[in-house]
């Protein structure tokens, strides 16, 4: 039988299975919630599947020592997730977790670093990788050469690859039946990926950096397609860590300086303002009257 278990905002159910606990369900407007190692004297063990479906409040769980396994779409359409706290300990993973938690940036390991964190949370939101969702591994050399093997898949897909499936089967996965839109979306895919693995580059090979490097380049404002700029602007005008590395990748140059700050306009001062000493220190003279306008 289902039991409650109150909480500030909410109340988390479970059911008892000989001797052991399993969540079943969160209700309420729960934003964060520590889920605890012990309910009625006996050890949390399980999350069941779909336990935590599309809570649209909830951004930061933490998961109790005693879990060994959480179930199929337990965490899916939880797109204010950011963060996962998980015991370094050998979790079963059911399929599609996190399917379509397109905020969640960290999966935390106790006692691992924020770089694991980062390429375990990218892993485990895209659909084709979640053979890389292993704790005990993660952030090991084996584990990121597979994290960057996946990474050159995706890479060097082709930009139209997955249309036609689309169209023919319904699929939505890039919300658009426009071969163009389907084809930038494509892209943007291939930029995060790229952007958080130049972001935190342990392990990362200098030739792969490269390669890249230049992908990244070849999308920036200016080009034929905007890819990079576009996902910077649109997903990390508030993120220092991004458009500096944006900067420092050459994505910002004479030719396309003046279409950045136009775009940026008033909307994310901090970007815009350093873009404007980055021009001053690294690519030339700025007027002094476009500062005024800062």
């Amino acid at each position: 039988m289902e039991r409650e278990l109150e909480l500030a905002g909410g109340s988390l159910y479970y059911i008892k299975n000989d001797d052991e606990i399993t969540i079943t369900c969160l209700q309420g407007l729960v934003s964060e919630i520590r889920i605890p190692e012990e309910i009625d004297g006996l050890p949390v063990t399980n999350i069941a599947k779909k336990a935590f479906l599309s809570r649209k409040n909830l951004r930061k769980i933490w998961i109790p020592k005693g879990i060994t396994e959480i179930g199929d779409w337990a965490f899916a359409y939880c797109d204010k997730l950011e963060q996962v706290f998980l015991p370094r300990a050998e979790i079963r993973f059911g399929k599609s977790v996190f399917l379509e938690c397109s905020r969640l940036r960290f999966l935390t390991i106790e006692g691992k670093n924020e770089a694991v964190a980062a390429l375990l949370a990218a892993a485990a939101i895209h659909p084709q990788s979640s053979y890389l969702l292993d704790i005990m591994e993660a952030g090991s050399d084996e584990w990121l050469a597979k994290w960057d093997a996946r990474m050159l898949t995706v890479l060097h897909g082709g930009d139209s690859e997955g249309y036609s499936r689309q169209v023919l089967c319904g699929e939505e996965d890039y919300g658009s039946t426009d071969l163009d839109a389907f084809m930038s979306e494509k892209r943007k895919v291939k930029v995060r990926l790229l952007l958080l693995r130049l972001l935190y580059p342990v392990g990362l090979e200098e030739a792969l950096k490269d390669e890249l490097t230049a992908y990244l380049r070849a999308h920036t404002k200016g080009c034929e397609s905007e890819e990079t700029w576009q996902v910077i602007l649109s997903e990390h005008g508030n993120d220092s860590g991004y458009f500096r590395l944006f900067a420092q990748l050459d994505c910002v140059n004479a030719d396309n300086f003046n279409g950045l700050i136009s775009e940026i306009g008033e909307d994310y001062p901090e970007m815009k303002a350093f873009f404007m000493r980055y021009k001053a220190e690294h690519i030339g003279f700025v007027d002094f009257f476009a500062n005024l306008e800062l």
